[in-house]
């Protein structure tokens, strides 16, 4: 039953239609922005299509490319709708993580909830209703907004003063964010301090400081009795700071329109968008572009004088990877065509000795470094920095030139910890992700952890077919093992299912590998205090997306049943091609189909005989016999690769 109160908070039909007829007319006035907006462009037709097929490979690559994952297509169906209606659950899990919207208040995520092909998609889809489905921007906008309260560690370089109050801000964020004090701080980068206009409200600076840190503005002016101010008096303040800072949002009409609960949260994430472009690109401009290049061995010489024009107060350094020989051999065109001693031509043909050849360490390419000025307001971010400065370190003292904190990662992998840090993006493709995976664990950034994972496992996904272990190891893209040992030492739950996934549909190739051996071992000994009787939780994950890839479950299928059966099948084809070899044996003769010769009791056909098999439909299974269909043969390999599983481990003498 309806209680009155709630039946006198339901809508009309008529209020309804009006409501939805004025939410339509400010979206075509421009006012309000649609949540998901018409796109029939190639790239979201792309994504479209691969949230219907589950190919998570592509849905990433259109992620990363930039493709509007709330939008919706000609026929109203968002991505997320699409992929929760064909019952992919990964892909689900990839949209929600990248930002996707689905709140139980709105049309499409009703339909999207209603739509989802079974309960655990809708579970998936609920427990990010509200809880998850948040501002991507809101950290950084948070860390931004919490320096204008924080005293340890101490970040601040500039004080602006008015009446009895008093703020400790950052030039590098007034410098990004307003053209005035850009302009200001460039002409005099020692500036210190700073004046309120002693006739202007100070709670009109406040406000005005909160919009500069990505804050959310106050619905509460501060004006009225007690204060000195009214609130239009303020308001007025807040214009006249609002055009001295060369801001060109109107922080006034902001505050008296945030009545609207939709359209204040439109205009606040507008802001936070624009705020977080300009932090990138000041950022771009000033901390990567004045980033310094030199020898490894003369890194530690640099001097950074402390009041600089990017305002920064910590240096950080990332040294390139060291080469191997082999690699600096290539690299210097030496290969096996020229012995030692010899000199070419420009046609690379030797000329013989030559006393001037280099020795192999003077051929060495320099090691070098990069040295990127930071600020430490944006680097405590990270725990790692944050414990760094709060502490009794060196690098948390004052001194006349910057401490250089030596990152173990290259410099690639730095911008991006960087870029994440002073702007919330983290854009990275497969070859450097397991390198990003490694620094973020070290930086405790558990935000690029998941990106890192989500990477690896969505674009290193490739095919999971059936194929020779040839084909497959060379078509791999990424180096299993290296991935799921990655995982053990950086605690990732999502790699250790992918690996172990990832191996499962490809078990026939790595089953026989000796590498494969040791990985098992390695799992076995991850358990401390081992047992007889414990698992091993590698082979557990492998077997349940071994039954999975074949769709198979114990409970459901008797795989008894389906090996007698297939074996039935498999005498039916042979008695069925034994017909068509003996067609030609009336004379006596043997036929060129018959069997050519034994081999350990095994007959081998003739090329007749195998395409006589092939137009009866039969299917060949891994160990080389003939099974009557798909679902047949399925059964049987399926049974073969568990059997060469507990083969593996009576090998290894484990017991799991």
């Amino acid at each position: 039953m309806v209680s009155a109160q709630e039946r006198a908070s339901l809508l009309r039909k008529d209020q309804l239609e009006r409501s939805l007829f004025d939410e339509k007319k400010l979206i075509d006035e421009g006012v309000l922005k649609e949540d998901n907006p018409l796109d029939l462009s190639d790239s979201f037709r792309i994504l479209c299509e691969a949230c219907r097929r589950g190919d998570l490979k592509v849905c990433q690559e259109k992620i990363q490319d930039g493709v509007n994952i709330n939008a919706k297509d000609q026929f109203d169906y968002t991505p997320l709708i699409l992929a929760s209606l064909c019952g992919n659950y990964e892909t689900v899990q990839l949209l929600l993580e990248s930002g996707a919207l689905c709140e139980r208040d709105t049309f499409q995520g009703e339909r999207c909830l209603y739509n989802a092909l079974n309960d655990r998609i809708r579970n998936l889809l609920l427990s990010y209703d509200y809880s998850k489905s948040t501002d991507p921007l809101q950290p950084l906008a948070a860390h931004l907004t919490s320096l204008l309260s924080r005293e340890q560690p101490r970040t601040s370089d500039i004080t602006v003063s008015g009446f009895d109050e008093s703020f400790a801000l950052h030039k590098f964020v007034l410098a990004a964010r307003s053209p005035y004090f850009k302009s200001k701080l460039s002409s005099a980068p020692d500036t210190a301090t700073w004046k309120i206009p002693a006739n202007l409200p100070p709670q009109s600076f406040g406000i005005v400081l909160k919009h500069v840190y990505l804050g959310e503005l106050p619905r509460d002016i501060g004006g009225g009795p007690g204060t000195g101010f009214t609130d239009s008096e303020v308001l007025a303040g807040v214009d006249r700071i609002s055009k001295q800072l060369e801001i060109p949002t109107s922080l006034s009409q902001l505050i008296l329109d945030s009545s609207d609960r939709r359209l204040a949260r439109q205009r606040r994430q507008d802001e936070v968008e624009r705020g977080r472009d300009q932090l990138e690109t000041w950022f771009r401009a000033s901390v990567l572009q004045h980033a310094i290049e030199v020898d490894t061995s003369k890194a530690d010489d640099i001097m950074w004088d402390r009041g600089n024009a990017i305002f920064a107060d910590i240096l950080l350094r990332a040294d390139e990877d060291e080469e191997d020989e082999d690699d600096e051999a290539a690299a210097s065109g030496l290969s096996g065509h020229v012995a030692p001693g010899e000199t070419t031509n420009v046609l690379g043909m030797p000329l013989g000795p030559s006393s001037k050849s280099r020795s192999p360490s003077r051929s060495r390419k320099t090691r070098r470094s990069k040295i990127y000025p930071c600020h430490k307001a944006m680097l405590i971010r990270s725990e790692f920095f944050m414990t760094m400065f709060e502490s009794q370190f060196k690098e948390a003292q004052d001194s006349p030139h910057l401490h250089i904190v030596s990152i173990d990662c290259s410099p690639e992998v730095l911008e991006i910890i960087l870029t994440f840090l002073y702007t919330e993006k983290a854009d990275f493709g497969l070859e450097i992700a397991v390198d990003v995976l490694f620094a973020a664990d070290m930086l405790f950034l558990e935000k690029i952890k998941a990106k890192a994972a989500v990477v690896i496992s969505t674009l290193g996904n490739g095919t999971a077919t059936t194929m020779p272990a040839e084909v497959a190891r060379e078509d791999d893209i990424i180096d299993i093992y290296e991935i799921l040992r990655a995982a053990w030492i950086t605690r990732v739950q999502r790699l250790e299912e992918f690996a172990a996934r990832y191996i499962a549909h490809r078990l026939e190739t790595y089953i026989d590998d000796p590498e494969f051996a040791d990985l098992v071992q390695e799992s076995a000994g991850r358990i401390s205090a081992r047992q007889e009787t414990d698992s091993i939780e590698l082979l557990d994950d492998i077997r349940y997306y071994l039954s999975e890839r074949f769709r198979l479950r114990m409970e459901d299928v008797n795989f008894e049943d389906a090996m007698d059966e297939a074996e039935d099948v498999a005498e039916a084809q042979t008695n069925s091609l034994r017909s068509v070899t003996d067609d030609g044996q009336g004379d006596g003769k043997p036929s060129a189909a018959a069997p050519l010769l034994q081999e350990n009791g095994v007959g081998v056909q003739n090329t007749t005989a195998q395409h006589a098999i092939i137009q009866t439909g039969a299917v060949r299974t891994l160990d080389g016999e003939i099974a009557g269909d798909e679902m047949a043969a399925d059964a049987i390999n399926y049974q073969i690769l568990l059997e060469k599983i507990d083969n593996l481990l009576d090998q290894l003498k484990l017991d799991a």
